[in-house]
């Protein structure tokens, strides 16, 4: 896990620039084949000291720890956006995350006045903002994020698992294991499904199979 000092030092940077509410920006579910991608913007308060880390370094009975503990604590502000399957499909999955991250920082209770967010740049923000590559390793607010989009998907894929019986959405969370691919085989696909990705496309309709022929040594052709 990753200093104290080390995971505030973008947040202090940004202060010491002037500004005041600086919320921290991650998303979760670019990879799978089923199921929203989800931003979460958090705002942490002063004194803040929950251990948060990258949620991908957490077990997930930490996470889902940390993540009752700010949502639970009046002083954390949090925002949630996403963008599920059919909207994925329409727009492609990096646009989806980016305006995931914008209805995250559109739904706080009130705007921030910078943004820190993880990965590379995202177009049209509604506030000023530094992105930060592997940035839930290096920014407590943007780590913040980071566990609370991991659970609130995670939870959202365990709720569908009886909807959508027989993909394991509760095991897999909609990513593309072996069990997860024979079940789109053998069941199709459910709404939660995101048609245009390959993987997807490609157990709902298998390209047809290369037809090889033999031909005899010396024979014409």
């Amino acid at each position: 896990m990753a200093s104290a000092s080390h995971l505030y030092a973008r947040e202090e940077a940004a202060r010491q620039r002037g500004f005041r509410r600086i919320a921290g920006v991650d998303e979760v579910g670019r990879g799978p084949l089923a199921g929203p991608v989800v931003a979460v913007a958090v705002v942490l308060p002063p004194g803040f000291s929950l251990p948060v880390d990258d949620s991908k370094a957490l077990a997930a009975r930490t996470r889902e720890r940390l993540a009752e503990a700010m949502l639970a604590d009046p002083g954390v502000e949090i925002g949630l956006g996403e963008v599920d399957a059919v909207g994925i499909d329409g727009m492609n999955i990096l646009r989806a995350t980016h305006a995931a991250m914008r209805l995250a920082l559109l739904a706080l209770s009130s705007p921030p006045d910078f943004a820190l967010v993880d990965g590379l740049a995202v177009p049209g923000l509604p506030v000023p903002a530094e992105f930060l590559v592997k940035g839930d390793s290096r920014s407590a607010s943007i780590a913040a994020a980071s566990i609370v989009a991991k659970v609130h998907r995670d939870r959202f894929m365990v709720s569908q698992d009886g909807q959508w019986p027989g993909y394991g959405f509760a095991r897999n969370k909609g990513y593309g294991t072996a069990e997860h691919l024979a079940a789109l085989r053998r069941l199709g696909a459910c709404p939660l499904h995101r048609r245009s990705f390959a993987p997807v496309r490609d157990a709902l309709a298998p390209p047809p199979e290369q037809l090889e022929f033999g031909f005899a040594a010396g024979s014409e052709r």
